[in-house]
């Protein structure tokens, strides 16, 4: 028995002495044994031996800012008159004290802009510039100019204004539809009339739509901060390049949550370039008023998919009306260019020259039916809901 307990205590100090061998050549070689205690097998970045390299967007920032600009504007407004005013009780009391209430008055709005050219081409949002008697450029030097508008385009917020100066310090556009979510960007402009500020985030999403801003929407979404008077700034990429004009914010106060929208700089360009040729922006209409197709609706029409825009209502004697469609169709695709949604087809019909004959597939009592119509030139909206 004794000699059996002697055996164990010697195996037991043999492990023991192993281990400790074991775990002191682990200390001084690490990764030199096949295993390293860990549950799992991970993947772990080498380690470099220098500290990581910190980020700077300042180039990026450098590049841009001279190209963006400050946009004052006014205009001269009638305030309504107090009834109170003229009533002869009321008058009698207070007398010569009382204000003249029906004075012009002038409102003063404030937004930012991009120099789109050198020779004085700038471009900025409708909403900044609406019914503005005064336009005002301040560049980032501190130099102001008289600006006037060249041409807006409601439907997608966007207007041209122009000073007469050459030489300025023109934003470089980045290549369209090149920009993917999680790509970095700046946003330039004056927010809240504090000056040029530089804020930086990510595009969060591409494509937005159905917010109910404008008629024609496909906004890039990002969280770089975008408040009151960023309106017509640019968001610019890592090198410094134009990806879109900011527009609106989501914001329950007012002020920055994280969300903001930007017009894409290849809608940005086409509008600009309409309405710097031709003053103002022509868009094709059929006059029909469209709605989405949900998963009830297509369940109802026994449709396969929720692809297309259900035909809500007809403009009388319009394009569509003396077409043969009807309230109820299914349209499926124009010009074999396929529907997938309200906002698709609003994009296509929009997208062709007034005059010309389009064809247009539709679905209805379960047959599908082919359609010509002609286009029309599109009126003013004043509800985006109406194609």
């Amino acid at each position: 028995m004794h000699r059996l307990w002697l055996l164990f205590a010697q195996f037991v100090a043999s492990l023991a002495i192993l281990a400790a061998a074991l775990f002191a050549l682990d200390r001084i070689a690490p990764g030199l044994l096949p295993f390293d205690g860990a549950a799992v097998t991970i993947r772990e970045v080498a380690h470099s031996g220098s500290a990581p390299a910190v980020a700077s967007f300042a180039d990026a920032a450098q590049k841009s800012q001279p190209s963006v600009v400050n946009i004052f504007t006014s205009k001269q407004v009638n305030s309504q008159r107090n009834p109170l005013l003229d009533d002869p009780l009321f008058r009698r009391f207070f007398g010569d004290r009382l204000p003249d209430d029906n004075r012009p008055q002038r409102v003063s709005n404030l937004g930012s802009g991009v120099i789109v050219s050198e020779d004085g081409f700038i471009l900025t949002n409708h909403h900044v510039v609406e019914a503005a008697d005064e336009i005002q450029i301040a560049l980032s030097d501190g130099t102001t100019l008289d600006a006037k508008t060249v041409g807006t385009d409601p439907e997608t917020d966007l207007a041209v204004l122009k000073v007469e100066r050459k030489d300025l310090p023109a934003i470089t556009f980045a290549r369209g539809e090149t920009q993917r979510v999680g790509d970095m960007v700046l946003a330039i402009g004056n927010p809240f009339g504090v000056g040029q500020t530089v804020t930086m985030g990510i595009i969060s999403a591409l494509g937005r739509s159905h917010l109910g801003i404008n008629t024609f929407e496909n906004y890039i979404q990002t969280d770089a901060a975008i408040n009151p008077g960023n309106s017509g700034g640019a968001l610019v990429d890592g090198d410094g390049n134009l990806v879109g004009v900011n527009t609106a914010i989501f914001s329950r106060s007012g002020g920055n949550l994280g969300i903001g929208f930007a017009i894409p700089i290849s809608i940005a360009r086409q509008v600009m370039q309409e309405i710097i040729t031709h003053g103002g922006v022509t868009r094709g209409w059929v006059g029909i008023e469209v709605q989405e197709i949900t998963p009830e609706i297509a369940e109802s029409f026994a449709l396969k998919s929720t692809d297309g825009a259900l035909i809500a209502g007809i403009l009388r004697r319009g394009p569509a009306d003396r077409a043969g469609i009807r309230p109820g169709d299914i349209l499926l695709a124009v010009d074999d260019h396929p529907v997938k949604d309200s906002s698709s087809l609003l994009n296509l019909i929009a997208a062709l020259p007034p005059g010309t004959v389009a064809q247009l597939r539709l679905m209805r009592a379960q047959t599908e039916k082919l359609l010509k119509v002609t286009i029309e030139k599109r009126p003013p909206m004043p509800q985006a809901a109406r194609e």
